[in-house]
């Protein structure tokens, strides 16, 4: 079986994201990725630069698991600005097109008051699905 996504009849579509996801497969987690690259080296202090790192780091992991962001069936994001997040949607949208696509599972976003790394301005956490 491949993903499918999952919406109730009569709910608003929501943008961006999926309100469910139906899947069956080897299960990938991939950890919190931080906007630091392979050497764990901050490259950028802005947020959509950050944010497009860690789409990538995601990404490379889930390359090294035998998966692609296509499997993706969860996303969490935290971030520590939650202004700098509304703000730069339209740029986060599309590093996020640049480096998983057109597939948007269901997703979490919460603002935190800080992450463990002090330059990091976002984290993400991604659970995906390899079909079987």
């Amino acid at each position: 079986m491949t993903h499918q996504i999952v919406q109730p009849d009569g709910w608003a579509k929501p943008v961006g994201y999926s309100n469910g996801i139906r899947a069956k497969g080897t299960f990938v987690q991939v950890g919190g990725q931080i906007g630091w690259d392979e050497k764990g080296e901050f490259q950028s202090d802005d947020f959509v630069g950050q944010v497009e790192q860690a789409l990538k780091n995601v990404a490379a992991v889930l390359r090294t698991a035998g998966a692609a962001p296509g499997h993706i069936v969860q996303m969490t994001w935290y971030f520590t600005d939650r202004d700098a997040y509304r703000g730069s949607l339209k740029e986060i949208g599309e590093v996020y097109r640049a480096v998983i696509g057109r597939h948007f599972p269901p997703m979490a976003a919460v603002q935190v008051v800080a992450l463990m790394e002090d330059r990091a301005k976002v984290e993400i956490v991604a659970t995906a699905i390899i079909p079987d």
